[in-house]
């Protein structure tokens, strides 16, 4: 099926491959997410998501709780969300997503790698719009019908219902609606097993095994930084 296909499936587990540094973004997020909307997540969604996906993660509940007490003192670090642009090798775009307490840093190891790999940094807004940006859930199938779901969590905000390549159920929910629908499948008594913000493509480009491998290789070495949350790109992956 060709090699973008098999990335598509590698991709998540090497983002978050090494239990140190998956516990490190994690803390990150929880850091945020309570620096953002408090150390309550019943009243604060986006921490609520990085509890789940600490759970998905497998990351201790006593890590968890640490990381919460933590990002409530006044000494704590505080982590900026920055965004960086630009074009990988056969004009693939590339958006990457970035948490940092050194942001000189990051933005020196983005522009090397990109340099390195055959891209290329652009401005802030040369390549956001070409994405999409919503919320993203996932869902053990249970047998499910995918048409009452998608009934019960319209009103939710829902977008789009589908099945991924390992079985899961998979909800597409607009940006803003993100908080009220993970609320929505609480209600309804289903369990998320991963919550996100993620960048749809608005158009993909297909590319040969080779081209895509040297593109792949540039993904590669920006998410092998710690600083680095998340990768989005343009490559048609296949199905």
């Amino acid at each position: 099926m060709g090699r973008a296909f098999e990335f598509r499936k590698e991709r998540k587990m090497k983002r978050w491959a090494g239990m140190a540094k998956a516990f490190t973004r994690i803390g990150r997020e929880i850091s945020m997410a309570v620096k953002e909307g408090g150390g309550n997540p019943d009243y604060n969604p986006r921490l609520r998501m990085a509890i789940n996906n600490a759970k998905a993660a497998n990351m201790p509940k006593s890590n968890v709780e640490n990381a919460i007490k933590k990002a409530t003192e006044k000494d704590s670090a505080n982590y900026d969300e920055i965004i960086y642009e630009g074009y990988g090798p056969h004009g693939i775009a590339i958006l990457v997503e970035t948490a940092t307490d050194n942001g000189t840093r990051t933005v020196a190891n983005m522009r090397h790698a990109f340099s390195k790999y055959g891209g290329q940094m652009g401005t802030n807004g040369s390549v956001d719009y070409m994405f999409t940006r919503v919320g993203q859930f996932k869902i053990e199938d249970s047998g499910q019908d995918l048409e009452e779901l998608e009934l019960e969590l319209i009103d939710a905000g829902l977008e789009e219902v589908s099945k991924d390549e390992d079985g899961m159920i998979v909800f597409n929910c607009g940006f803003t609606d993100f908080g009220n629908f993970g609320t929505a499948l609480e209600k309804m008594g289903l369990e998320a097993k991963s919550s996100e913000l993620v960048r749809l493509p608005q158009h993909s480009k297909a590319l040969t095994d080779a081209q895509a491998e040297e593109v792949i290789k540039l993904i590669d070495k920006l998410e092998e930084d710690d600083d680095v949350v998340n990768v989005f790109h343009t490559m048609d992956e296949g199905e």
